[in-house]
């Protein structure tokens, strides 16, 4: 692994560890991240590869015009077969820059091919195409897994907001409030009906004729109070009474959680493909967030409590996970297609080819990104 980095591939402020040579740090575009890895450059490898690394390895050090004369080619094919041994982790650039110095050799009777393919072992470009496959899925699949796992946490320990009789507010000039019903009033009979919980006073007041008066018991300070209310039509057809229920967390059983965990998953893949269907499209964008959006979201649901914070944490990682899997370079989902396509027909992508695709899907991805940038700038600084 070369980089280890939070955030896009862009500029940003990079540490390199002198144990392992892995660079770490933090991008200027921050949504998700991503691991450079050494052998997944796309296209063939040049078939002087082993030639290249044999006079690398048994000279020492070596710069790229004495590597284009040893073999007879131009010095740009030198320069690029070197670099392609440094990604490999066979070389590295020596204190003068002109030169790239070995970092393996020959074991006893190991000729050029068996050291490259000693050396290609350790990279990408070496694993069996499954291998390489499940490599470029991990990050979708912890994404995916981490947001099943708060979920199905947060609702069996947190709980699931859930409805009460007790009354969260009564509106104003309506019949429970002309009634004298008010905020705080625990509801505990309709219509001469025991209410024990918020379904069985929306079934009494379903089954209820409006404009004829009724009666509701209420408790207020310790006393129940049976009170006269008449019900009015609501607009739409239907009875209303003008009170809202107050809410408590329930927590689910783990069984519980976990399948609401799945039925949450698959409400963000129908969300995500309705970016792909014409005849949705405009409205996905309009409800689709950047990440300057996404700041204020967050910031919104730490101040409503843990638990509405966990949920945005999990649906922000499964988001992520699922628009990750989509198949568009630079995506992991992008590179995965890559794989099956050469996979099938049995050989690599040309580089120039791969290069374009990447480059194309870049360039929607990023056009999709700035816009959802500049739509929530106009929406959450500008409007307010």
């Amino acid at each position: 692994v070369h980089e280890f980095m939070l955030g896009l591939p862009g500029p940003g402020l990079k540490w390199r560890s002198k144990k392992s040579g892995v660079r770490y740090g933090v991008t200027v575009f921050l949504l998700g991240g991503y691991v450079r890895i050494a052998g997944m450059e796309p296209g063939r490898e040049d078939e002087l590869l082993a030639s290249a690394l044999g006079h690398l390895a048994t000279r020492g050090k070596i710069s790229a015009a004495e590597l284009a004369e040893s073999l007879g080619v131009p010095a740009e094919r030198a320069s690029a077969l070197l670099v392609t041994l440094e990604d490999y982790g066979a070389a590295q650039p020596a204190t003068d820059t002109e030169y790239s110095e070995t970092l393996v050799t020959h074991a006893d009777g190991e000729d050029d091919a068996a050291l490259l393919a000693r050396v290609r072992s350790r990279v990408y470009r070496g694993q069996p195409p499954w291998k390489r496959i499940t490599i470029l899925a991990m990050g979708v699949l912890v994404n995916i897994v981490s947001a099943i796992l708060i979920l199905t946490v947060a609702l069996s320990i947190a709980g699931v907001p859930t409805p009460t009789t007790d009354l969260a507010s009564v509106a104003a000039a309506s019949p429970a409030s002309l009634s004298g019903v008010h905020a705080g009033d625990r509801v505990v009979a309709f219509s001469g009906r025991p209410v024990t919980e918020w379904a069985v006073l929306r079934s009494a007041l379903a089954t209820a004729a409006p404009n004829v008066p009724t009666s509701i018991d209420v408790v207020r300070d310790g006393r129940t109070i049976s009170l006269s209310i008449t019900p009015s039509t609501r607009e739409g057809g239907g009875t209303y009474l003008g009170v809202t229920a107050g809410s408590r967390d329930v927590p689910m059983p783990i069984g519980d959680a976990l399948r609401e965990s799945f039925k949450m998953t698959g409400a963000v893949v129908v969300a995500i493909a309705r970016f792909f269907n014409p005849a949705t499209f405009s409205d996905s964008i309009k409800g689709a967030s950047s990440v300057v959006g996404i700041s204020y979201i967050v910031a919104s649901a730490a101040d409503e409590g843990p638990l509405t914070y966990a949920y945005m944490v999990a649906l922000l990682s499964l988001s992520l996970g699922l628009m990750n899997v989509l198949p568009i370079p630079p995506l992991d989902g992008g590179k995965i297609a890559v794989e099956l396509v050469e996979w099938l027909f049995r050989r690599p992508i040309p580089r120039a080819v791969s290069i374009a695709f990447s480059a194309v899907g870049t360039l929607l991805l990023f056009s999709l990104i700035f816009y959802l940038m500049y739509a929530d700038v106009v929406r959450y600084i500008f409007r307010g």
